[in-house]
């Protein structure tokens, strides 16, 4: 409307109201966004600058929950490990009940002997002739025993004894009771040659009534054997399969460390040669772990005594292990806490550079109005001039 002409104090008073109208629109719409840059209008170098930091801090706070994978996969390891620990020591324990038992076996009985007899010597008092031996079979091992002329019953029993060494023992008791104890699996075989021709009974050598079997001590538990010993391998062999059991279920969320499974865990945004933390997997099954079955038939105490080494290795092994896992799970906690700080920083970066203070938008729309209501009064004054020159032409 250009040909409408207004006086220069009613043009001045509506330029200002025009400007107020204007600073109202902008500040309602930061009091209603609540950010005094909404478009790279209001403020390109801000605009920008925030758009920027909040890229990067949602780029960092996408790769948390990685890092929680992470973290729970280790912690499943974990889990897994001290399972697996408490089960090779089950197994240690089983062993170690196994060799126990040995010291605990009964005896056989198999012949009973005066004071007297004892003493007798073997070729002049017991009619064996020179060049005696007695032949002890352990474990399908013959060891022969020569005799020599001052050789007596009891010291014949001494030289015994030295050759079955842990394999078992004969004594004889306060009443005369010749005892045989048999520590292994196998059967415990004792014959005797005589030097003049011919082949004697043990009854024959040590005198008295026999008890039993003289020529072949069967291996029963009864009897002092280690018969035992196949029960305690299939015990261990059982606590072997639950090691392997358990290193199946250690997985999570397809990542199983304790299965030969590897873990990257990433820590920053870059596409290219990203900051990681690689974590190589073990295989931690009873092989793995250097654990081997033991034979459930014909189980001997050198077999379980084998066993403890291993299964010291194997707890070894187990605690490097933990510690390492441990190590790295550390760090993937230490860096999980730094992005979500970082992400953080990041973002109130931004924000500073975006956000309204509502207080003082607030502040300066309420200064607006007034401002407003004098503009208006002061149009109106304007205006009233122009009427006073109206009515002075009437």
């Amino acid at each position: 409307m250009s040909d409408i002409t207004i006086s220069r104090g009613v043009r001045s008073n509506l330029l200002t109201l025009q400007n107020i109208s204007s600073s109202r629109e902008t500040i309602q719409s930061r009091l209603a966004s609540g950010k005094k840059v909404n478009s790279a209008l209001d403020n390109p170098t801000n605009f920008f600058t925030a758009s920027s930091l909040n890229n990067r801090a949602n780029d960092l706070t996408s790769l948390l929950d990685g890092m929680s994978n992470g973290i729970q996969t280790l912690q499943a390891a974990d889990k897994g490990l001290s399972a697996l620990t408490s089960l090779v020591n089950s197994a240690q324990a089983k062993i170690r009940e196994g060799l126990q038992s040995a010291s605990t076996q009964p005896t056989s009985s198999v012949g009973t002997a005066s004071a007297g007899t004892l003493s007798d010597k073997v070729e002049a008092d017991r009619g064996f002739g020179s060049g005696t031996k007695v032949t002890l079979g352990i474990n399908g091992t013959n060891f022969d025993i020569n005799l020599g002329a001052t050789d007596t019953v009891q010291t014949t029993i001494n030289k015994m004894n030295q050759v079955l060494g842990s394999n078992g023992a004969i004594t004889v008791d306060s009443s005369g009771k010749i005892n045989v104890r048999n520590n292994t699996s196998a059967a415990l075989t004792i014959g005797v040659t005589d030097g003049g021709g011919g082949t004697k009974t043990l009854d024959d050598l040590l005198g008295g009534t026999t008890v039993g079997s003289t020529t072949a001590i069967a291996s029963t538990a009864a009897a002092g054997s280690a018969a035992n010993y196949d029960n305690y391998a299939r015990q261990y062999n059982d606590l072997l399969d639950q090691i392997d059991g358990i290193v199946k279920d250690t997985g999570f969320n397809g990542k199983n460390l304790l299965n030969g499974d590897g873990l990257d865990v990433v820590f920053n945004e870059q596409s290219v040669n990203p900051n990681k933390l690689s974590i190589s997997g073990v295989t931690f099954n009873a092989a793995g772990l250097g654990l081997s079955d033991l034979a459930t038939t014909g189980t001997t105490s050198s077999d379980l005594t084998g066993k403890l080494t291993n299964l010291q290795d194997a707890l070894t092994t187990l605690r490097d292990q933990s510690s390492k896992f441990g190590s790295n799970l550390s760090v993937v906690q230490t860096r999980q806490d730094f992005t979500k700080q970082m992400s953080n920083v990041l973002k109130t970066g931004a924000d500073n550079l975006t956000l309204a203070d509502s207080n003082e938008e607030g502040a300066n729309l309420l200064a607006l109005n007034t401002r407003a209501s004098l503009a208006t009064s002061a149009l109106s004054f304007a205006s009233q001039a122009d009427q006073q020159v109206l009515q002075f032409l009437r």
